[in-house]
Order: structure tokens, then sequence, then C-alpha cells
């Protein structure tokens, strides 16, 4: 799936095009990756925060990557449902833990090797997907639905024209909500796909350069 949204929704171009603060995301497993990143003058990333939603019930997951010098140096989890399980890991230089946490409701835990190797591969993996989707010029947007437009988190207005099925979709997904519903999706060089709806506010927490 993540494949099909870079090829479907971007164009061949250069990474150096990519500017400072970029925000992206694709399709995971039954939900959503949205993507915030920030780079330094050279384009290595200094912060990448991830935000996976699934589609259905609890299990919303925020991950926060810090980088000195393109080099990953913590890693930040937290499980916004449920029991509310954060987890923390730092690095040196070579790539060595020098602090690794797990809290739960009730106690603190250590990770086993296992877990640390899948967290790093999962900060590897979310770098390159960033970086295709980047180099594809593939943009995340996210707002409120007001009627056929949508008001940007950063309040700018405009009418995206999803689709008469993406359309009559959050149409419906509005008329039986009680309170505004809000709409994430991809924009590229060949067109746009529809990540989101929700009655979540994503523009509540969504991260801008400066809170990133």
């Amino acid at each position: 799936m993540v494949v099909a949204i870079i090829s479907g929704l971007s164009a061949c171009s250069s990474r150096s095009a990519a500017p400072a603060f970029t925000a992206s995301g694709f399709v995971a497993d039954q939900g959503v990756i949205r993507v915030w990143r920030k780079d330094d003058n050279q384009q290595r990333p200094m912060v990448l925060m991830s935000v996976y939603s699934p589609y259905r019930g609890p299990g919303t997951i925020t991950t926060l990557y810090e980088y000195q010098n393109g080099v990953l140096r913590q890693i930040r989890r937290t499980d916004a449902d449920g029991d509310r399980d954060s987890i923390q890991l730092r690095f040196t230089d070579d790539g060595t833990v020098s602090f690794m946490q797990r809290q739960l409701a009730t106690r603190r835990e250590k990770l086993s090797s296992d877990d640390i190797a899948l967290y790093q591969y999962q900060a590897r993996r979310i770098l390159e997907v960033s970086d295709a989707l980047n180099a594809g010029r593939v943009r995340l947007l996210q707002g409120h639905w007001q009627q056929g437009d949508v008001k940007l988190c950063r309040g700018e207005v405009l009418k995206p024209g999803f689709g008469a099925q993406a359309e009559a979709w959050i149409t419906q997904r509005a008329a039986n909500s009680s309170s505004p519903v809000s709409v994430a999706w991809l924009d590229g060089p060949d067109g746009r796909e529809v990540l989101l709806v929700a009655n979540d506010d994503f523009c509540s927490w969504e991260p801008t350069e400066d809170t990133l």
C-alpha cells in the first residue's frame, strides 16, 4: 500500500526540492500513519514525528524520533489509549543503547533486545518511507470539513475536490456526526488520496515547524 500511494501520487523529483519542514503519510496495517519531519540545513533529519491512527477503536500511537547530525539518538513512543504505555530509548553515536525504559500504568520495566531491534527497524523504515514521499513531493494536509470545503489547521480554506465517492463518504460521515469532522489527505503531483476522516480535532495537536 505504501508503494501504491507513492507511485500513484508522486512524480519523479529530486530530494533536494524538499523543504525543511514536511508532512506526509501512508496507509498502514488497519490504519494510517501520518509523518511530520524537520530537517537541518544539510537536509538531514532533526526530528520526525509519526502518528499511527487505527481505522476502528482505540490504539493511537505517537512516536518521536530525534537525531543529531542525521544519526538517531532518541525514540519516544506513547500509546495515547488503553494503558498509556510509553517507551523511551536513547542511543550513543555508534548506535549503542545508553538508556531504555517502558513505562506502564503501574510499573516500569526494561526492554528486551528483540524490542530494541524492532524499534530500531521501525525507525529506519519510517525514515526511508519519509524520504520516498518527500522525493515524490507527496504532502499531507488536514483540517475541518465545512460542506465541501476544508479549513486547514494553518487557517487557509480550500476546496480539495476529492472525487464523488470520497465526497459522498465524508458528507455522510459529517451528517451522522454531532461534532465537527476532521479530514486528512495526501496531495501529490498526480492527484490526492483521502487518508482519514474522524471526529477527533486533528488541528488541536498537529505540530508546526516551531513546535516539532
